[in-house]
């Protein structure tokens, strides 16, 4: 804990708070003190002002009486009047020698000296008059202020300590939970999780981001070994067929024309099955981004369709398009379009004979549309989001042709165009629409 971050931070920032509080009382301190020897000085110069007053009006007398009036009247200033010849003649200040104007003298014993304040004037005829008052309060309320100040000093270091090590403490805690759930996934525990408070503090949000990357990698690792084990299932037929093929070849010499010609036939559906996986690796690395440019989603449709119009007619299925113009998005105009050709593709194969199979482009809000509807026989709800898996067919025998990653391509075409895809029941039949976040 000694070694965390947010005790570190913690003691830092009681460092910082205790230094403000030392600069406060320093500050606070020059400026009482300022202030109230501001207040000292009015005072003894109105003091000052009203004795040589005095003496103007009533003379020598009237000073000598007045000082002596105020000696006797508790708080008041002390006094001194001095003669031509420096002979005391009033006040208990009489006898202290000073110079013209302010100064600073100290009185008492060793034990205990007090500093007093002093101002000298001069009156007419050679007569010197002083005025002091004592400075001991002024030292009493610095004293006073140091000890408020140096109490806050102590509760601040002290509260920030004890504050820091109980925060400390609790994210220490949690994050240990962090970092246990690590170390148990690392041993192999993929259902591990964090634990999550439902506070939404940033630690929470943390732990929230940590667990739904935890479940994109438990679906990744799923994908891995359903993919490896369709693969496997995939492969070992084209190529048991391909060895029987050539076994017939080698063994019936005049029948090696169709088996080698059989034998290349599997030979390329092979070749086209690791084409596709390396082609939906390459998408799913962001490598094509680079070729994103403004594309017509109508273009692109108008394009598939025209294309794919004689297959259709061929195999007793009705293609249509109605495309909105002017719906541009962001792309690959040839990911886009290989896209298009594996949702119509995947509709001609399964939609069944005698059926209808739209495409629709279309604007909605800010977003673009792309939709592939047929009134075939459609799909299982609890089956539709598996499609996207590679490899994954609904025809669990595997005898039709195909290698089951047409799908798995167009949701990694998808992924890279910022676009959501889903497979939607059409009632009749089954509808695939890509929204695509914003078009041009």
């Amino acid at each position: 804990m000694f070694r965390s971050t947010s005790l570190r931070l913690a003691g830092l920032y009681t460092t910082v708070f205790a230094l403000a509080v030392v600069a406060l009382g320093a500050i606070t301190l020059f400026s009482t003190r300022h202030a109230l020897s501001e207040q000292f000085d009015a005072r003894i110069r109105a003091e000052s002002a009203a004795l040589v007053q005095e003496y103007r009006s009533e003379g020598l007398k009237g000073v000598v009486d007045a000082v002596h009036e105020r000696d006797h009247t508790p708080g008041s200033l002390d006094f001194g009047l001095q003669g031509p010849s420096g002979e005391p003649l009033a006040g208990r200040l009489a006898t202290t020698r000073a110079a013209m104007g302010w100064s600073l003298l100290r009185r008492g014993g060793q034990a205990r000296e007090e500093p007093v304040r002093l101002f000298a004037v001069a009156l007419p005829d050679g007569y010197k008059l002083l005025v002091g008052d004592d400075e001991e309060r002024i030292e009493a309320l610095d004293g006073t202020v140091l000890r408020g100040f140096g109490m806050a000093f102590i509760g601040v270091v002290i509260l920030g300590v004890a504050g820091g090590y109980a925060l400390s403490g609790d994210v220490h805690r949690r994050l240990a939970a962090i970092t246990g759930t690590a170390e148990a996934i690392i041993d192999g525990d993929l259902a591990r999780r964090v634990p999550v408070r439902g506070s939404d503090d940033d630690l929470d949000r943390l732990a929230l981001t940590f667990n739904r990357m935890l479940d994109r990698i438990a679906a990744l690792m799923e994908s891995l070994r359903q993919v490896s084990n369709d693969i496997a299932h995939d492969l070992r037929t084209p190529l048991t067929r391909l060895r029987q093929k050539l076994e017939a070849g080698l063994a019936a010499p005049p029948e090696r024309g169709p088996a080698l010609e059989g034998a290349l036939a599997d030979l390329d559906s092979i070749l086209d099955t690791f084409a596709a996986l390396l082609r939906i690796a390459q998408i799913e690395g962001g490598a094509r981004r680079a070729a994103f440019r403004p594309c017509d989603l109508a273009s692109v449709a108008r394009t598939v369709t025209e294309a794919f119009a004689p297959s259709a007619e061929e195999m007793h299925r009705a293609l249509s398009l109605a495309a909105e113009t002017g719906v541009i998005v962001d792309g690959d105009a040839e990911l886009l379009t290989q896209m298009l050709v594996n949702l119509v593709e995947n509709a001609l194969r399964h939609a069944g004979p005698n059926t209808r199979i739209a495409v629709e482009v279309a604007r909605r809000g800010r977003a673009a549309t792309l939709l592939v509807t047929d009134n075939g026989p459609g799909v299982p709800e609890a089956e539709r989001e598996r499609l996207f898996d590679r490899f994954y067919r609904l025809e669990r025998s595997r005898s039709t042709p195909g290698s089951g990653l047409g799908l798995a391509l167009v949701a990694a075409v998808a992924r890279l165009h910022g676009a959501e895809v889903e497979l939607l029941d059409a009632r009749p039949g089954l509808q695939a629409r890509v929204t695509f976040p914003e078009a041009a």
